[in-house]
């Protein structure tokens, strides 16, 4: 087997001696490409991003920004990344490079102060820089920041600059007005962008990888049934698609693994078929791919995805991942539940579909067997035209859930036929609001109905007190979002 290799802005590199749990921060910055900086080492400040060439949605190639301190270099044998120091265009020799569109509207419009963030918040905005399919927006005033009625929206710029692009990274001393500002004014590249050119060929392929040292093994199979067959030797095996949650427990817990296989390029973990009567999403597509590829069509979707952590994550999470670690608190399993979905369970004797509400058995815990992966979400079609998402957390964005609650409702003259209601943080597994899904069916959608319902919500699951809120403050919220759906949505229901 080839010797496990990466490219870097350009120039190749093995990425031996480093060890299978380095990252790529970690080897980047002993190799001296130190603008890559660590912040949190947990993928919530976006001081180490770095761009990834991946397959594109509307280009051969897209550069997708991810967290550096997260990801395996293992996990990039074969592939392609460009760094802050990889985005300016070198000058003749004794002359300075030439900075980046994205570096110099950072520097004019004062956008950099202590500069610590400045790299991370350089390779974002880069990212969305060559986003393909950016483009003006009619509407957009960057002198505005409040949501306005004539549908100005505050968070893309009038060059189409998605700020939620940003929403990974954190800056702790130059304010981002001016960081907004430089993002808002940042043009399209020209046609001689080196960059903007590589989006015309295709990323770089998977690589088969079987990285070892030191007595611990990085393991890259080639197809779903070699993957197995691998799990099956080695039981005790981390499995890893984005690595947006093991790349925590390795950075913070010190947690190191004999052997961990990767699957987030399977190929067949990648599809997204959409028929007639079901929507199948394949468990190692980045949650930015289903976004992007689904493009609005599954509203409730549409809505968790801008609330699940940030872009950063976004660019790396996946939906078998978020199932696949079993927390009360992730955000896709309410949402997931609402829609009915349910999880295509693979393993050497095949393959079985469990619904999602019968997947959860305990805290962390699910019906999946020692040797089987989840291959792909399946939901059911037509979906129902009442769709909501609410996540209560301290912050708006890029923050963990204190609960979560989704909603998926077919109200037809004006009688609730269907609810399915899916919870989040307020028991120790996700769950469906059975009751209440039946205080609401077969009954008027009205004040009095909701507020007897809202009444049921508020007794569902079995919140606790923690850090993030207390189990009286979860019911109170439990309560209030059926009521706030209600306020939100009657002018639009048919009567």
């Amino acid at each position: 087997m080839v010797a496990a290799r990466i490219t870097i802005n350009g120039k190749e590199a093995p990425i031996a001696p480093a060890k299978p749990h380095t990252t790529v921060l970690d080897f980047l910055r002993e190799r001296g490409l130190t603008g890559t900086k660590e912040g949190c080492a947990e993928g919530e400040c976006g001081a180490c991003s770095v761009l990834v060439a991946r397959p594109g949605v509307n280009k051969p190639t897209d550069w997708v920004a991810v967290n550096a301190c997260l990801v395996p270099v293992a996990a990039l044998d074969g592939q392609e990344i460009v760094t802050s120091e990889g985005l300016a265009t070198a000058g003749e020799p004794g002359t300075p490079p030439t900075l980046h569109p994205v570096q110099e509207e950072m520097a004019v419009r004062g956008g950099s102060q202590c500069g610590y963030c400045t790299p991370g918040f350089i390779c974002s905005m880069a990212a969305e820089y060559y986003r393909p399919d950016r483009c003006a927006q009619a509407h957009a005033d960057p002198d505005l920041d409040l949501d306005l009625a004539d549908g100005s929206d505050p968070e893309h710029g009038p060059n189409g600059f998605d700020l939620h692009a940003l929403s990974g990274n954190l800056c702790r001393c130059t304010g981002y007005r001016p960081i907004r500002d430089a993002a808002f004014a940042v043009g399209t590249p020209t046609e001689d962008d080196p960059l903007a050119q590589r989006r015309e060929q295709s990323a770089p392929a998977p690589v088969a990888t079987a990285y070892t040292r030191d007595d611990s093994a990085f393991l890259r199979p080639s197809t779903l049934a070699e993957a197995l067959r691998r799990l099956g030797e080695r039981p005790d095996a981390v499995v890893v698609a984005g690595s947006t949650d093991w790349g925590v427990e390795v950075n913070i817990r010190a947690r190191r693994a004999n052997c961990v296989i990767a699957i987030d390029r399977l190929p067949e973990l990648r599809e997204l078929h959409v028929g007639s009567d079901r929507i199948e999403i394949g468990a190692a597509m980045t949650l930015t791919e289903i976004e992007r590829r689904l493009d609005g069509s599954v509203p409730l979707l549409a809505k968790l995805f801008p609330q699940f952590a940030s872009r950063l994550i976004r660019n790396s999470a996946t939906f078998g991942g978020n199932l696949g670690t079993g927390s009360p608190i992730g955000d896709s399993p309410p949402v997931l539940l609402a829609l009915e979905a349910s999880v295509l369970l693979a393993g050497e004797d095949g393959e079985r579909e469990v619904p999602l509400s019968d997947y959860f058995t305990g805290y962390r815990q699910s019906v999946r067997r020692p040797g089987e992966l989840i291959r792909a979400v399946r939901i059911p079609l037509p979906l129902s035209p009442v769709a909501a998402f609410h996540k209560i957390a301290k912050r708006r964005f890029d923050d963990i859930s204190s609960v979560a609650v989704a909603f998926a409702l077919d109200v037809e003259g004006g009688i609730v036929r269907k609810a399915r209601i899916g919870l989040g943080g307020v028991a120790a597994t996700p769950i469906r609001a059975l009751a209440t899904e039946k205080a609401l069916e077969g009954k008027p959608w009205a004040a009095e109905t909701v507020e007897a319902a809202a009444r049921v919500l508020k007794a569902e699951g079995t919140p606790m007190d923690d850090h993030r809120a207390s189990a009286e403050y979860r019911s109170a919220m439990l309560g209030q979002s059926l009521l706030k759906l209600y306020a939100q949505t009657t002018e639009a229901v048919p009567s």
